[in-house]
């Protein structure tokens, strides 16, 4: 009977004391789906595939991804172009196992794959979150430039007709 007069007579009150409290407060609610908050300069999110600046895939698929990456979250195909070039037939990622730790990104000498600032990518089927290259190259043309320096922003080809030799270039960043 105590107990029950105590909860009447104190709690009640000190809750009520506490919700007239914040009541005069300012809210700090996001208005999240309308203004997007923005993320940290660390932060690591869904990865994506960068391009050379006239358009064609940095990867090459070496393979130093798929072998640095501690969650085996990574499945890669390499095939050649009629060049001899090397190029990623089959590159994909598997978001629900990846841990987002970015041994991806560091081993990567090409500096094709990054973990982007994109944070919405949930859905409520399981073979969704296995993105393919298609979903993870940057789209081209660009709509706006690319937020990465590059240690190697250019790649320049040679083709020789006669030999069919192929001689590549890099350029360092200027």
């Amino acid at each position: 009977m105590f107990r029950l007069l105590k909860q009447v007579f104190i709690s009640i009150p000190i809750g009520m004391f506490t919700v007239f409290k914040q009541l005069f407060r300012k809210p700090t609610t996001v208005k999240y789906p309308f203004v997007k908050s923005k993320m940290m300069p660390r932060y690591r999110g869904l990865h994506f595939l960068e391009r050379y600046e006239d358009g064609t895939e940095r990867c090459v698929c070496c393979g130093l991804c798929a072998a640095s990456c501690p969650a085996d979250a990574i499945y890669m195909e390499p095939a050649e172009n009629e060049r001899g070039e090397r190029y990623a037939r089959v590159y994909e990622i598997n978001e629900l196992r990846c841990i987002f730790c970015g041994f991806c990104q560091e081993a990567c000498p090409e500096e094709a794959i990054f973990l982007g600032k994109e944070y919405e990518f949930a859905d409520d089927e399981r073979d969704k979150f296995t993105y393919s290259k298609d979903d993870l190259l940057v789209k081209w043309p660009r709509e706006k430039p690319s937020p990465i320096k590059f240690l190697r922003p250019r790649r320049r080809v040679h083709w020789e007709e006669e030999t069919g030799r192929v001689d590549l270039v890099e350029d360092s960043q200027e």
